[in-house]
């Protein structure tokens, strides 16, 4: 009797271990245990932010432009003289979807009125941009002010190129 219980023991052990082994996931050898973020310095996105105010202000438009780290907060805001007060917490949110979605809000306007369109602090429509150089996303950064969504947007696409190159020779 107690052979039988012993050998069931056994049979019982090894079947377990099996099943665990079998659904157990194989970790390689160089799996990471954590990432490294890549993200903008201070003065990185002042550059942007300035740059993008620059731009618009060269074509008339008084605008607010915030750049975003890749967690959305904020890093840095330049908002031009007259530029609507209305415009600081727009080009926020358009920064914050942007790079929460980690796409450009322009491409999102037909999601604008669904429930997902409806979270506070998300706004889809054009002037948010990824800082997107060599397929990172170091963050993002949005406009507001200008009479269009697309004028936002040609200024903050000209504050990420304003660092684009610097961006490419640092990788």
């Amino acid at each position: 009797m107690k052979l039988l219980n012993l050998k069931s023991l056994i049979s019982t052990t090894l079947l377990m271990t099996f099943f665990v082994t079998v659904n157990t996931p194989a970790f390689a050898e160089d799996e990471k245990l954590t990432h490294s973020i890549q993200r903008l310095s201070g003065d990185a996105a002042l550059k942007v932010a300035q740059a993008a105010m620059l731009e618009c202000r060269k074509q008339g438009y008084q605008i607010t432009a915030t750049v975003v780290d890749k967690n959305g907060i904020v890093q840095a805001v330049a908002r031009d003289t007259l530029a609507p007060p209305v415009s600081i917490g727009i080009s926020r949110d358009k920064a914050y979807t942007a790079v929460n979605f980690s796409a450009d809000t322009s491409t999102m306007s037909s999601r604008q009125n669904t429930p997902v369109g409806s979270i506070d602090g998300v706004l889809m429509s054009a002037g948010g941009v990824n800082v997107n150089v060599g397929g990172t996303i170091y963050g993002a950064v949005g406009v507001s002010g200008a009479p269009s969504g697309e004028t936002d947007e040609a200024c903050a696409k000209a504050g990420v190129a304003a660092i684009a190159e610097e961006l490419e020779m640092a990788d």
